[in-house]
């Protein structure tokens, strides 16, 4: 993104069109981004099934994975720092044959070394938990 596109929004910097490959079809559309709150949703397609018809596990872990280290470093950007995850426990809770999840990330616990985030995912149409996980970060200093 150049500076004559830049978008101030908070969300804009993790926007699908600015994103990798894998995270493109992975599919999380950020919608609100805070150093305590990150939600989103993903459009669940076939495109995320297994051969077996239903949503593969590793799409709601990279959303935990994602939705956590967004979070995680916005609380610790004004220090210099980011947030790497050093512990990923997502728990599938109920199969799913698709559409639309929502993603919710909120931090446990928030330290000055290590930060403890829970993403809860449902879906949108019964609100029932699909998957839920634990995502331990270390705050590290961002590159120079």
């Amino acid at each position: 993104m150049n500076l004559g596109q830049f978008d101030p929004r908070p969300t804009a910097k993790y926007a699908l069109a600015t994103a990798s490959p894998f995270l493109v079809i992975a599919g999380l559309v950020v919608e609100e981004v805070s150093g305590t709150r990150v939600a989103g949703h993903i459009e669940l397609t076939a495109e995320h099934f297994t051969p077996w018809g239903v949503v593969h596990g590793g799409v709601y872990t990279t959303a935990v994975e994602s939705a956590a280290s967004i979070g995680a470093s916005e609380a610790v950007k004004e220090r210099g720092e980011f947030a790497v995850g050093v512990h990923n426990a997502t728990d599938f809770l109920r199969a799913s044959k698709g559409g639309r999840v929502d993603v919710l990330a909120e931090p446990l616990q928030q330290g000055r070394i290590q930060q403890l985030w829970l993403v809860t995912i449902t879906a949108s149409d019964s609100g029932k938990a699909i998957a839920r996980g634990q995502v331990r970060l270390q705050n590290v200093p961002l590159p120079a």
